[in-house]
């Protein structure tokens, strides 16, 4: 603008051109400056609000494509039951009718035999009549027996050719939902891959970032120790912390403005942007409001006995080979990567002294510093050949995912958290 204004005002100093008309054209240079510069900002600004909803768009399909993986693998979970169930129907019943199958057959023996043998002389031989008559008695007595034993054999017979249709239509489901949850995950790997791709950080410091992160991992002792370690040594786990911290205060401050009615509208539904770049709602308030990160069974309970004379500090998740783990809270990343027997593990910076931790996963998905949603995949398990701590810990052959919630360093329980739902879900 200082610049343009005297290429303007260069015609005032001309010789015979009246002062007045000079000072006009110099106003006029400063508006088409001051236009121009609006107009500028006005275009970057577009610009922003462009990514910002590309950011939005992106995020909203990674949500969309999480649950819908998630609501697969959970409909394919009620399907293996199911088939489990009539399966073990089918068992039930061949038992039955192989147990009935000896006195039905002695039953048909006797009527047999007695077919081939004609009826004694009443006269000369007395005795075979009476013996006749000893056996007619005795089959009036089995043959009501008999009947009832042929009824239940035509309606076992009759189920277990049902069961059998049943069981051929639920393969088939099976089948059919296997390829959705295979077509979803295809999906969610390639919306995962354009998210990395979009995060902006140049490859060489993010190849730095993950070498210092591998270097602190093998010299920390204890999760609480490798925590402390990247958020002091690390850049990356250091702006983390450093923009959780500036949320808290943040946060604090703008609730010290809002009214309770405010306050009760946010905490109802806070996680509708997908374009936030800070968490929803503090993470103290979120109870009952997470979701669990993945679909499985619980197999292993917080403060339940663990196999070295001490107590779980945290939950361990039973769950389906290559199984798509979420965030459950909105957080930045403060360290993703391999670390001792836990396998992949991620650590969360949740705000409010909280941190969440997630082990066990094959591969890691997501960088040091970044911040992720609530919803948000993260990682995906294994097959169960590889054998983490948790998983030997507790004699499981399936993939284990261990979570555990932190508060100021120290393990708490994680059952308040999660949204009751989600909790029915994963114990049947």
């Amino acid at each position: 603008m200082l610049l343009a204004a005297p290429v303007h005002a260069q015609p005032a100093t001309e010789p015979g051109l009246d002062p007045v008309e000079g000072k006009r054209l110099e106003l006029r240079g400063v508006e088409d400056t001051i236009s121009a510069s609006a107009e500028q900002r006005a275009k970057i600004q577009t610009e922003i609000e462009t990514i910002r909803e590309d950011r939005a768009r992106l995020n909203a399909a990674l949500l969309d494509a999480s649950s819908k993986v998630s609501e697969q693998d959970a409909r394919m979970a009620k399907v293996e039951q199911r088939l489990d169930r009539l399966t073990g129907s089918e068992e039930a019943i061949r038992r039955s009718l192989e147990g009935r199958r000896n006195v039905v057959a002695e039953v048909l023996a006797v009527l047999q035999r007695m077919g081939h043998r004609t009826p004694p002389a009443l006269l000369v031989q007395p005795e075979d009549v009476l013996q006749a008559i000893r056996a007619s008695m005795t089959l009036g007595a089995v043959l009501p027996q008999l009947r009832a034993e042929t009824e239940a054999l035509a309606s076992d017979l009759g189920d277990l050719v049902n069961l059998r249709k049943s069981i051929a239509s639920e393969k088939d489901n099976l089948a059919k939902e296997y390829q959705g949850l295979q077509d979803e995950r295809a999906r969610l790997a390639a919306l995962v891959d354009i998210r990395q791709k979009t995060l902006g950080d140049a490859q060489s410091a993010l190849e730095i970032e993950q070498k210092r992160a591998a270097e602190l991992a093998g010299q920390a002792t204890s999760l609480k120790d490798l925590i402390a370690r990247m958020e002091r040594e690390s850049v990356s786990a250091r702006k983390a912390a450093e923009a959780a911290l500036k949320y808290d205060e943040e946060r604090k401050k703008q609730a010290a403005l809002e009214t309770q009615e405010q306050q009760a509208k946010i905490e109802a539904s806070p996680y509708k942007d997908p374009a936030r770049l800070t968490p929803a709602m503090p993470f103290s308030k979120a109870r009952g409001k997470l979701p669990l990160p993945t679909n499985g069974e619980i197999v292993k309970t917080y403060g339940a006995s663990d196999a070295f004379g001490s107590s779980e500090k945290g939950i361990s998740i039973g769950v389906r080979p290559k199984a798509t783990v979420v965030s459950p809270a909105d957080g930045w990343v403060l360290y993703a990567g391999p670390y001792r027997t836990y396998g992949q593990l991620l650590i969360v910076n949740a705000g409010d002294g909280y941190y969440i931790v997630l082990a066990g996963m094959d591969r890691v998905n997501v960088a040091v510093g970044q911040f992720v949603l609530s919803g948000e995949p993260v990682g995906v398990m294994g097959d169960g050949a590889t054998r983490t701590a948790s998983a030997v810990a507790i004699g499981a052959s399936q993939p284990i995912l261990y979570v555990e919630f932190r508060k100021d360093g120290s393990p708490v329980d994680p059952g308040p958290w999660w949204s009751k739902p989600d909790l029915k879900k994963v114990r049947g």
